[in-house]
């Protein structure tokens, strides 16, 4: 079916053959899909490969196509027009990732069989197929697909549907005629419907150019991003005099097994993946923030972006839809860092057994899968944080680097408000600050581990704030420097602070 030595054209058995699911016990209630529906699918693809068919007797044509292809991906091989459809549906499927579901994810798969293996799934045999969709070897199948199957252009053309794109541009007289085919295989894969091929057309223009402008954003972001940059927001932090210092020495070592390996030496295998343990309102998420731009200047991510999460963002209430969280969150990661707040809630449960182990042992394998470009960072209270570690044999063998918060200081919680009020435009007058001083000193000497520190800063910057506003309403002629100064009167009593933030705490 095609040409052999093609990046793309390396035969594997088909995952999608179902033959080992034939002899399994099979949950008539999962099925999702009918025999129908495999006809429907088949005869889809089909239409698509007839067109692609088509558009591989254009000499000109493919020769043109190929042109916007980065030579050093293609490594002098030419892409068939399948191919590029493949790669087209794969920038769709990542950019309307919310539309995606069940039967979108197995139509990508099945037109990657068919296009690989020239295997049709056996329509049969659809009760295994629906068990299949479900499993973690179809998952781990999708990912490769992505990842895999994405034709490099060449850069100013990044992020492009280029079959698309090179079909609008040509005068090919069966132009209509494959852009509507290709139009209904999207229909058909999102069950969504375009009014006619102008609205096909617009719906392309508006995604791709609005991602294409995103990713020009952070390449920008990107391009003017330096170490030093990170390293000077990273010493502006008020206090984490110990996080700063563990980050320093991470860095040297970083440094040092870059310089090892350009030189041709061997290297002791070094894990990003880190626990920040410590109490809230510390600065774990700006430190996670920062080191994932760390890595990235350092060369070990390629990327350098952040993806937060908890355990509502990656457990799910019925059985497979985890590992799909789960995927999703990682998936959007790769490249970065991956940060998981209150990461013990994955396997904490008041309420019996849930599906947290499914989410840590997802987790554990995407760690794997992608261990080569993915910093996993997971952070929360010190003690349930070292229990948590401790569940899983998996999780104690990749997490073994820990950064620990201290609670701020009353000066630094000080320092924090002046930074708010540095931000927005406010001073403080002096009998203001002593107020403020004297409060600090109380909520240090009251606080528990719970304590929210910078958080609990804000929340009284916000207070101040709504007093000044109630003190100074009704004056008539109000001074630039009235609007601007919080004076001792806005600031709330010391113990009337510590008693709101220790019933916010009881609550």
């Amino acid at each position: 079916m095609l040409k052999k030595n093609n990046p793309i054209d390396q035969i594997e058995e088909s995952l999608l053959s179902l033959k080992k699911y034939f002899e399994s016990n099979i949950r008539k209630d999962k099925m999702v899909f009918t025999a129908s529906f495999a006809q429907e699918l088949q005869q889809e693809t089909l239409n698509i490969l007839e067109i692609c068919s088509v558009l591989n007797q254009d000499a000109a044509f493919i020769q043109k196509i190929n042109q916007v292809v980065n030579p050093n991906s293609a490594k002098g091989f030419l892409y068939k027009a399948e191919h590029f459809f493949l790669s087209d549906i794969i920038i769709l499927y990542n950019q309307l990732s919310v539309k995606e579901n069940e039967k979108s994810r197995l139509v990508l798969a099945y037109y990657y069989d068919v296009l690989r293996n020239n295997h049709f799934a056996d329509q049969n045999s659809i009760a295994g197929l629906n068990q299949f969709i479900f499993s973690d070897e179809f998952k781990n199948h999708l990912i490769k697909i992505k990842k895999d199957n994405l034709i490099q252009p060449v850069s100013e053309i990044q992020n492009q549907c280029l079959l698309f794109k090179i079909l609008s541009e040509t005068k090919n007289i069966k132009k209509e005629t494959i852009l509507n085919q290709y139009q209904k295989f999207i229909e058909y894969a999102f069950d969504t419907k375009f009014t006619d091929s102008k609205a096909f057309t617009t719906f392309f223009d508006s995604n791709l150019k609005t991602e294409l402008e995103k990713n020009n954003d952070v390449k920008n972001v990107a391009a003017e991003d330096t170490l030093e940059k990170v390293l000077e927001e990273l010493n502006e932090l008020v206090g984490l005099a110990k996080v700063k210092k563990d980050v320093e020495e991470l860095i040297n070592l970083l440094e040092i097994q870059k310089k090892r390996s350009e030189q041709g030496l061997k290297n002791v295998e070094i894990t990003l993946h880190t626990v920040f343990l410590g109490p809230p309102g510390t600065g774990k998420t700006s430190v996670a923030r920062l080191l994932s731009r760390i890595f990235k200047h350092l060369g070990f991510l390629s990327k350098g972006q952040m993806y937060e999460t908890d355990r509502e963002g990656m457990i799910a209430g019925f059985v497979g839809q985890t590992a799909a969280k789960v995927d999703k969150v990682v998936e959007e990661s790769i490249g970065g860092v991956l940060f998981i707040d209150e990461a013990y809630g994955l396997t904490q449960n008041s309420f019996g057994n849930d599906y947290g182990a499914e989410a840590v042992n997802t987790l554990l394998k995407r760690m794997e899968d992608h261990r080569d470009d993915l910093a996993v960072v997971v952070a929360g209270y010190t003690e349930p944080m070292k229990i948590f570690v401790e569940s899983n044999p998996g999780l104690r063998s990749r997490f073994n680097r820990f950064f620990h918060f201290d609670h701020f200081s009353p000066a630094e919680l000080f320092q924090i408000f002046e930074s708010f009020c540095a931000k927005s435009d406010f001073i403080i007058s002096e009998d203001a600050k002593e107020k403020l001083k004297d409060t600090f000193e109380l909520l240090y000497e009251k606080k528990d581990e719970s304590f929210g520190n910078a958080r609990v800063v804000r929340n009284l910057f916000e207070k101040c704030v709504q007093n000044q506003a109630n003190r100074i309403v009704k004056i008539k002629k109000i001074s630039k420097k009235t609007l601007k100064t919080l004076t001792e009167e806005d600031i709330p009593e010391p113990k009337e602070t510590q008693e709101s933030i220790s019933f916010t705490s009881k609550e």
